[in-house]
């Protein structure tokens, strides 16, 4: 089968569409055509070399789309079965997935390590962080490929499969932010945007959002921030005035940079918490003093996938999605083509709008 597919030969690399084929299916895998796939900042992570993988690549990991076909003896899915992709299956049997931690499996990552394709010259290509959905189409295990019910136009549903499951799982999940608890949210992308539509789930008040880029404050407002505020020395201040003196009960860090997490452990009460959500890079440093750690017995967690189990929690999303709880129209600020994806790459990291979408047909 020959597909398109956005490859990236070598770290920082440009994309390039080429022809690939795909294999033949194992047992346990499902074909994918691609309907939309959205463009994450951990896409341009591992594309830039921060977050190792093997390449060449195809990334994108943030897609919906519809089964066409699946290995011999595949019961999980259907041909013709609308899906949301799952980045991080998990096993179900590893030590994490018996303790409670699915999103920590040890074999969540395992389709990332082997080849899915092929240029047209032999060479093998890798699927970036296992999906591979900057492509016409894909192949992906079946563990991998999550039922959308209907309602849920897959430009949206894309986002489930990443920004909105971390977002607002880091809030639900990882902090478990409980009515009436104040919340700082620090980046106003697809996730943080997410983050604050979960803090609204939760019940917290206040909710403060926190980025640099005034383009994203009215549609923070909209989402359910009571206020928006820019990065900088008064941002301490300014939310210890807006929680009685003391300081922000939890911060959702969704930037993923030494200074936003700092920040974000800063706007704190005494015993508050910190979920840092982005990731960011490895050489990037944060910096405590030895004598704040244990006076202020604040909490700093990190948090992957929103500490979710996809299968049980994106039902529960598209719950809300079709309550009109939960709104993914608003998330979407662009849509573009497969051959656009440089540029829907250059508006995110310009900080424009809150998430692009790629429709590959």
């Amino acid at each position: 089968m020959t597909i398109t597919g956005a490859v990236v030969e070598s770290a920082g690399a440009p994309f390039k569409l080429e022809s690939l084929e795909l294999g033949p299916l194992q047992a346990d895998e499902a074909r994918v055509r691609i309907a939309a796939t959205g463009i994450c900042h951990t896409d341009l992570t591992v594309r830039g070399g921060s977050f190792p993988t093997l390449m060449p690549v195809v990334l994108g990991h943030e897609g919906a789309g519809q089964v066409v076909s699946v290995g011999e003896g595949g019961t999980a899915v259907r041909p013709g079965d609308p899906v949301v992709l799952n980045w991080s299956p998990s096993c179900g049997a590893c030590w994490f997935c018996t303790h409670g931690e699915p999103y920590l499996c040890e074999h969540g990552d395992d389709a990332s390590k082997h080849p899915y394709a092929t240029l047209a010259d032999g060479t093998p290509v890798h699927a970036g962080l296992g999906t591979a959905a900057f492509a016409t189409e894909t192949v992906v295990g079946q563990n991998a490929c999550i039922p959308l019910p209907a309602g849920v136009p897959p430009e949206q549903a894309a986002l489930l499969g990443c920004a909105v499951l971390t977002g607002v799982g880091a809030v639900l999940n990882a902090a478990q932010v409980r009515p009436g608890e104040s919340v700082v949210v620090f980046g106003l992308g697809g996730v943080g945007l997410s983050a604050l539509q979960g803090a609204r789930l939760a019940g917290a008040d206040p909710i403060v959002a926190v980025d640099p880029a005034e383009g994203r404050w009215e549609l923070a407002t909209r989402l359910g921030a009571g206020h928006v505020l820019p990065p900088g020395r008064e941002l301490g201040r300014q939310v210890r005035a807006l929680t009685g003196g003391r300081g922000a009960d939890h911060a959702i860090e969704c930037v993923g940079r030494g200074e936003t997490i700092r920040a974000a452990w800063s706007v704190l009460r005494r015993g508050g918490r910190a979920t840092v959500v982005g990731m960011g890079s490895n050489t990037d440093q944060v910096s405590f003093g030895a004598l704040e750690v244990p006076y202020f017995a604040r909490t700093l967690a990190g948090c992957m996938y929103g500490n979710s189990d996809p299968a049980v929690d994106l039902p529960v999303l598209v719950e809300h999605v079709l309550a009109g709880r939960l709104d993914l129209a608003a998330l979407v600020t662009d849509t573009l083509p497969l051959d656009a994806v440089e540029d829907a790459f250059a508006r995110m990291e310009a900080r424009q709008g809150a998430r692009t979408v790629l429709i590959p047909r």
